[in-house]
């Protein structure tokens, strides 16, 4: 970044992390209309407009309480499907609303309370069904079920018999189970619900796939699966399973790319799988290194892609066609430019712009975000992204280190809100992918085990000392700031390396391993065997759990002296509000002053705009304390919240 570029303006924290215009867009499947998401009362819900006749968009959905993220089009445009949960509880229901009867109100399809619905799934070859899997009978058991969308009818297709983690339907009616043997691995079976009978089709080490193998997704004719094998191999590439034989065939891979892992974690990004909307045929794939890579795999997807990398210089994100495969509607992630959206006809070549989500921000004002590498104490190279604050010489500025959660995830080039934020308030902002994240190989991810607040921590710390070494840091003013398992880097920051940070933000970090992993969700423990328990261990033995103290925050609370801010959601399933309470408390015994926030209506990370805004207003104002960054004193009269 050079000295002389100029300063960006400051924004206020509503710039930021207000909802946006409009985001997330998909075409219908006959082409005429295309869905997005946009405020309504404060909250983001679901508007449709027509392509072609320029009529006034209208909203489908009514939710005043929690914005709308995940909706469906179904084979018949007249319906539409979109998810909820309460507050942050994860207990997701399915709400179906009627586009030819706007005054019909949303009708909740899986109307059972403490239950969730997973794997929601349409197949083209059955029109107006969706699968999906509840536990409304059992918490740790989901049954598999046919929805039928325009009667609300649930039909039961098999109830789960215990200790099987998923259910696979075929087009002609065949039942196959994913379960975990003791040792963790993963099997796949043919099961016969009638005798009970089961028979193996194939076995994967699960000590490969800590978050379960994905993509896990049917082929349209039933007789196999796509999935993302890494078996015999370092890097993860896409497989046919054959299901009668259990053999796996090669369909892409890329020399030194995994595919793009991120929606294993988040859904709601886009599936490394291209496929047909009218078929389910797959025409493309995704891989991700330092940027996204699209391998097509169609003559005509290909034409396609060519046309439509033209219309941005980020990486294609949401893609969504008319069953002609003609019309497009498509965005992109960018780092500075994120969520633009595009309309795109191929029979003529032409495209128009449909909507930026943030209509009245200019790309230049934003921080570019640089791909770069970090090497790590024992060679291990680690890759990390760089944000700089524009019109600012880059030396000596004051640094966040910003963590990823999960930990099997990773951070991607493209617009980080956080990021921006930062950089726009004077602080380098380091997001480095340490050791155990995903889609950098095999023997990348498994370098992680047993090495929380070890090796893993130890990435960190070499990560600033690089800034440092390169003259972007300023070692005395150095935060780190992070969410879930980022949380809980930021407190083992905070106790275990406490002369390296000079503030910290835990945002619904576990402080005590050992009740952390006591107090998940029930129908989850069953499946930490490799994740949780084989990266950090099992409370259920006692030198297992021993362990896992020695590596929490909270035994050594006593060693905090750096300021730390704590953030919470009252209704997180996965981090309950205990681990943030019981760490402020033992702070506050010592009569530490620790800032704590947490909103009662939010969960494992927030989703209402005025969450976030309070929540980045308390730490632009903590950090510009201890690091002296800058900090707005007013509002930006065009930035009042679900603008």
């Amino acid at each position: 970044m050079l000295a002389d570029t100029p300063k960006a303006p400051q924004f206020a924290v509503e710039d930021f992390f207000a909802s946006p215009a409009r985001a997330n867009a998909s075409i219908s499947p006959d082409g005429t209309r295309v869905a997005y998401l946009a405020p309504w009362r404060e909250r983001l819900n679901v508007w449709v407009e027509n392509l072609d006749t320029g009529e006034e968009a209208r909203c489908v959905t009514a939710d005043t309480r929690r914005s709308v993220h995940v909706y469906h089009w179904t084979s018949d445009p007249r319906w539409l499907l979109y998810e909820q949960d309460g507050d942050g509880d994860e207990n997701w229901h399915i709400y179906r609303v009627d586009l030819e009867n706007p005054e019909a109100g949303a009708i909740d399809l899986t109307p059972f309370p403490g239950a969730r619905a997973v794997g929601f799934e349409t197949t083209p070859s059955r029109p107006g069904k969706a699968l999906l899997r509840l536990n409304h009978r059992s918490p740790v058991e989901f049954d598999l079920y046919e929805l039928d969308i325009p009667t609300g009818e649930l039909t039961i297709l098999a109830q789960n018999p215990g200790q099987v983690a998923g259910l696979l339907y075929t087009p002609d009616g065949k039942l196959y189970t994913h379960t975990l043997t003791d040792d963790g691995d993963i099997a796949l079976s043919t099961w016969d619900p009638v005798t009970g009978v089961r028979h193996p089709v194939a076995t994967f080490d699960g000590s490969d796939y800590p978050l379960d193998i994905q993509p896990f997704q049917l082929t349209p004719d039933g007789t196999g699966a796509w999935i993302g094998s890494n078996r015999g191999s370092d890097r993860t590439r896409l497989v046919r399973l054959d299901l009668a034989t259990g053999a796996e065939t090669e369909v892409d891979s890329d020399p030194i790319l995994d595919l793009d892992p991120r929606s294993t974690v988040f859904p709601t990004l886009p599936s490394p799988l291209v496929l047909d909307r009218r078929t389910g045929d797959l025409i493309g794939v995704r891989h991700l290194g330092e940027r996204q890579v699209i391998h097509p795999l169609t003559p005509h997807f290909a034409d396609v892609l060519e046309n439509l990398t033209k219309l941005s210089d980020g990486d294609l994100s949401h893609l969504s066609s008319d069953h002609s495969g003609q019309r497009w509607v498509v965005s992109f992630t960018h780092d500075r430019d994120p969520g633009v959206t595009y309309f795109y006809d191929h029979a003529t070549a032409r495209s128009r712009l449909l909507f930026r989500p943030y209509p009245d921000r200019d790309p230049d004002t934003l921080a570019p975000m640089t791909p770069v590498t970090v090497p790590a104490r024992d060679g291990l190279r680690l890759p990390a992204y760089l944000t700089l604050p524009l019109g600012t010489e880059p030396a000596g500025l004051p640094l966040i280190l910003l963590v990823h959660g999960g930990p099997w995830h990773r951070d991607g080039w493209g617009f980080d809100p956080s990021a921006q934020f930062f950089a726009n308030r004077g602080y380098a902002v380091l997001q480095v992918n340490y050791r155990g994240s995903s889609g950098y190989g095999k023997k990348f991810l498994k370098a992680g085990i047993g090495e929380l607040a070890g090796k893993m921590h130890d990435d960190l710390i070499d990560a600033v000392d690089w800034a440092v070494d390169q003259g972007y840091a300023d070692p005395d003013r150095v935060a780190i700031f992070g969410g879930s398992y980022g949380g809980y880097a930021a407190l083992v920051g905070v106790t275990f390396t406490p002369d390296v940070f000079t503030a910290a933000v835990d945002f619904c970090g576990p402080s005590n391993l050992v009740t952390f992993l006591r107090t998940v969700p029930e129908f989850v423990r069953p499946h930490l065997i490799n994740n949780w328990y084989l990266y950090a261990g099992d409370p259920a033995n006692p030198e297992q759990e021993a362990e896992l103290w020695a590596r929490s925050p909270l035994s050594r609370v006593d060693d905090i002296r750096t300021p730390l801010m704590v953030v919470q959601g009252g209704n997180d399933a996965r981090v309950v509000q205990a681990e943030s309470d019981q760490i402020v408390a033992a702070l506050r015994a010592r009569g530490v002053d620790v800032e704590y926030m947490v909103k009662e209506d939010e969960g494992h990370g927030f989703v209402n705009a005025e969450n976030n805004i309070d929540m980045y207003r308390a730490a632009e104002r903590f950090l510009a304390r201890h690091l002296g960054g800058r900090c707005s004193r007013t509002l930006s009269p065009s930035s009042a919240p679900g603008r």
